[in-house]
């Protein structure tokens, strides 16, 4: 990746959390950057909220980019959540916040957007190490990316919550309650990317604006991480599996999945979280030897990950979704994945039948913008609610003792 420095501080502006650009009335644009536990890049997306005549908050996306990692980006950052040195967690700490300012640049200038119409950027950054009940650290240095962009930036999301005694994830749900809510209806807003996670969202009807009281939220397990990881290893070629492609020419080792199901995580109750510190590469290495070691050809371990994926979400809603969930609404980039969308729909229709409720698959993309933008949006939108001073974390999902407003906030001068 390259970095794009800019001189931004010729004529420093105020603090966004005192000026009229945080005004809910007049609304504000900020920048929101993600870079996931996939490993494939980041997304930066530039977002206008403003608050309509009800008082909820409404965003509009104004641009959406995705910075692909490079070969040696991916694979210093997967070595590093491995066996790490102090020395190389803090050069990926600088690198990781040039990569994300460069990303935050790229989404003002698709956007026609200077320093001085966007409010703030809120990165999320990386994902390092996420131990739930202790702690959790995404690296990408907010100085580093408020020096390029000359925007303040609030970083650090998920540590106060984890503080509170939560579990710092997932996050994503208080963006789904306050923006993608269905009008009448129950909402399952299932997110596919590296990690796998769900909001049960109430209808609008239901909750006043802002009340995310009866929201629940949990990780449902892996997304893409194992899909990728076993692609990778038997086409190392290839970051993913483009298009479902090779799950679409294997066929699933039943055996496999019904194992794999028996982790003590998807008998947990929620809230819980996960990550790359349960789906490791010595994971992916032990469920690709299974697979192996039951005669899978290439595409078949590919499918058995793609199965299993799937299954893995539908168990969770068996055990722990009672609501009448009328759509599950896919997003991230597995919702990309024709293969796994195709599997998840086969597996969510035998649990909607058992509970006696037809649940449709919805795209996230055919109800409101691409998918893939969701996360970094949610984050615009955490960075929105610290700007005006108001919580970010959704407690029910997360397990915290109470709201807490999220983010540490680096100026821009």
């Amino acid at each position: 990746m390259t970095t794009a420095h800019s001189n931004p501080h010729n004529n420093p502006h105020s603090d966004p959390r005192s000026d009229s650009r945080s005004d809910s009335r007049r609304g504000a644009v900020l920048v929101g950057l993600m870079s996931g536990t996939s490993l494939d890049g980041i997304s930066a997306a530039a977002v206008r909220f403003h608050h309509d005549a009800g008082g909820r908050i409404v965003a509009t996306l104004l641009s959406f980019v995705q910075r692909a990692y490079s070969a040696d980006a991916r694979r210093r950052l997967e070595a590093a959540m491995r066996d790490g040195s102090a020395r190389e967690y803090c050069r990926l700490h600088v690198d990781v916040g040039d990569w994300l300012a460069d990303a935050a640049l790229t989404a003002m200038n698709e956007a026609a957007l200077t320093r001085h119409d966007v409010a703030a950027i809120a990165s999320h950054g990386h994902t390092m190490w996420h131990e739930p009940g202790h702690s959790t650290w995404q690296i990408g240095d907010a100085a580093r990316v408020a020096e390029h962009t000359g925007c303040a930036v609030i970083a650090d999301f998920r540590a106060r919550d984890v503080a509170a005694g939560g579990q710092g994830a997932p996050l994503v749900p208080m963006a789904d309650a306050r923006l993608f809510a269905h009008p009448t209806e129950w909402r399952a807003l299932q997110n596919l990317g590296g990690i796998g996670n769900v909001s049960i969202v109430p209808p609008l009807t239901l909750v006043p604006p802002g009340d995310v009281q009866t929201v629940r939220a949990f990780d449902t397990g892996p997304g893409v991480v194992i899909i990728d990881g076993v692609t990778r290893a038997v086409r190392p070629e290839l970051p993913y599996d483009r298009g479902g492609a090779l799950a679409t020419a294997g066929t699933p080792i039943a055996a496999v999945v019904e194992a794999m199901l028996q982790a003590p995580f998807f008998a947990a109750t929620p809230p819980k979280s996960t990550g790359r510190e349960w789906f490791t590469r010595e994971y992916i290495d032990g469920f690709l030897r299974q697979c192996q070691s039951a005669g899978a050809r290439d595409e078949d371990v590919v499918a058995t990950a793609t199965e299993f994926t799937a299954r893995s979400i539908a168990d969770q809603y068996a055990r722990f979704v009672h609501e009448p969930i009328k759509e599950a609404v896919l997003s991230g980039g597995g919702a990309k994945n024709p293969a796994l969308v195709k599997a998840i729909r086969r597996a969510l229709a035998t649990t909607s039948l058992s509970k006696g409720v037809s649940t449709r698959v919805m795209l996230f993309d055919d109800l409101f913008f691409d998918g893939e933008a969701k996360e970094a949006v949610a984050f615009a939108l955490m960075g929105y609610l610290h700007l005006t001073g108001r919580s970010g974390n959704v407690p029910g999902a997360t397990g915290a003792c109470g709201p807490r407003t999220l983010g540490h906030y680096t100026p821009a001068i």
